[in-house]
């Protein structure tokens, strides 16, 4: 599914306040997205589960070679798992409280993919990509 994006990485063990699974996803608009679940209380002593749509925002990703892009300056190699690190700066996109799995929240961040909620810039893709690679 390349047009999608693709999975860079799967936490089971994150530095998010979940105790579920994190899923990061490199997007062709050139940013890091992640996917994951937590409790909410709804009501007296009723909790359920809600899904979260974020971006990350001390990542880019360069869709065409499929590298991820630190923001800030690493002098070490960099490595698809560091996505997942302390203090992470990302933007919740959207909140979801009736979507049931992780299957239908990977469904659902694919229906949106091409919409404006997640991927504003579509259009200036290339010019994204460009910029990426020319470390701009």
């Amino acid at each position: 599914m390349k047009s999608f994006g693709k999975l860079i990485h799967k936490s089971y063990m994150t530095f998010l306040p979940t105790h579920y699974p994190v899923h990061y996803y490199g997007l062709p608009d050139g940013y890091v997205y992640l996917c994951y679940a937590r409790l909410y209380e709804e009501g007296f002593h009723k909790t359920d589960l809600e899904f979260v749509f974020a971006r990350h925002n001390d990542f880019k990703y360069n869709y065409l070679n499929e590298v991820v892009i630190p923001k800030a300056e690493f002098r070490a190699p960099v490595y698809n798992e560091m996505v997942d690190n302390p203090d992470p700066d990302i933007t919740i996109v959207e909140t979801r409280r009736d979507i049931t799995s992780y299957a239908q929240a990977i469904k659902y961040l694919k229906s949106i993919n091409q919409s404006t909620v997640v991927i504003p810039k579509l259009k200036r893709t290339k010019q994204t990509h460009d910029n990426i690679q020319l470390g701009a």
